[in-house]
């Protein structure tokens, strides 16, 4: 049986997921991805492939990465469909100074052109169909500079270590907050849905996203005019592997 949409996901708000009420918490939940640990290398990686050119953040949130990646000396503009996730980031210091798209980041265009691109933290999977996923790399292909890159980071799909037949995976198990992912093969549709403890009250949030493999992802970018030039489990470059539970990829726009 395919997984089918709960009636709320029919009509998306104009925030897309990420309302007032997540945007509101969004730097307090999974703080681990705050991290000096996870945010510097993740930062000295893009300052590197930007190598002093501007950078376009796709799905810039709160600012996690942009900011840092701005006071590193390199001009970060970004692209968000929240209109909450970018108050927040306007409200913390060099917030206000960063251009930004109000627009989804399959379609909506930035001004001018691009050193660099990039995606994180498994946003691509957020894109909920096929076709919208490969308008995402066109449209990233048309903001770059010859020989700009495009950098995703993005997990393996879970559902390659699933047992046959099976269509829900627990990610998360903890006091607070349950987490369960739920896939149909199919279609490569999932929804992740959420239980979490809230000022004393259990409430339950689901998002549906589309999983994607890291050939298709070669694909999309071949289809969008750019070659993959690189690829590593993680931001300090350890080696991609067939046990990597994450990569990130850097496609690049030739410079002909």
């Amino acid at each position: 049986m395919a997984v089918r949409a709960p009636d709320r996901f029919l009509v998306v708000p104009d925030d897309g997921f990420f309302d007032e009420a997540v945007a509101a918490r969004y730097d307090e939940s999974d703080s681990g991805m705050f991290a000096a640990e996870v945010v510097d290398p993740t930062v000295d990686f893009l300052a590197e492939i930007a190598g002093g050119g501007r950078a376009l953040e796709l799905a810039i949130g709160t600012g996690r990465i942009a900011l840092p990646l701005a006071a590193r000396g390199v001009e970060v503009h970004g692209i968000e469909l929240s209109n909450a996730m970018v108050a927040r980031l306007r409200a913390k210091p060099g917030g206000a100074d960063l251009p930004i798209t109000i627009g989804d980041f399959t379609s909506a265009r930035a001004d001018g052109t691009f050193a660099l691109a990039y995606l994180v933290f498994n946003t691509i999977q957020n894109v909920t169909t096929q076709e919208k996923q490969v308008a995402t790399f066109h449209n990233v292909g048309e903001h770059l500079d010859p020989g700009g890159c495009f950098v995703i980071e993005v997990e393996v799909p879970t559902v390659r270590s699933m047992p046959p037949g099976e269509r829900f995976h627990v990610f998360a198990s903890e006091q607070d907050h349950w987490g369960i992912d739920e896939y149909d093969l199919e279609s490569q549709a999932a929804f992740s849905h959420h239980f979490e403890l809230i000022d004393g009250r259990w409430g339950l949030s689901s998002m549906p996203f589309r999983y994607v493999w890291p050939t298709e992802l070669d694909l999309m970018a071949e289809l969008a005019g750019m070659r993959l030039r690189e690829r590593w489990a993680g931001w300090q470059r350890e080696p991609f592997t067939a046990d990597s539970r994450g990569h990130v990829s850097v496609w690049e726009k030739p410079a002909g």
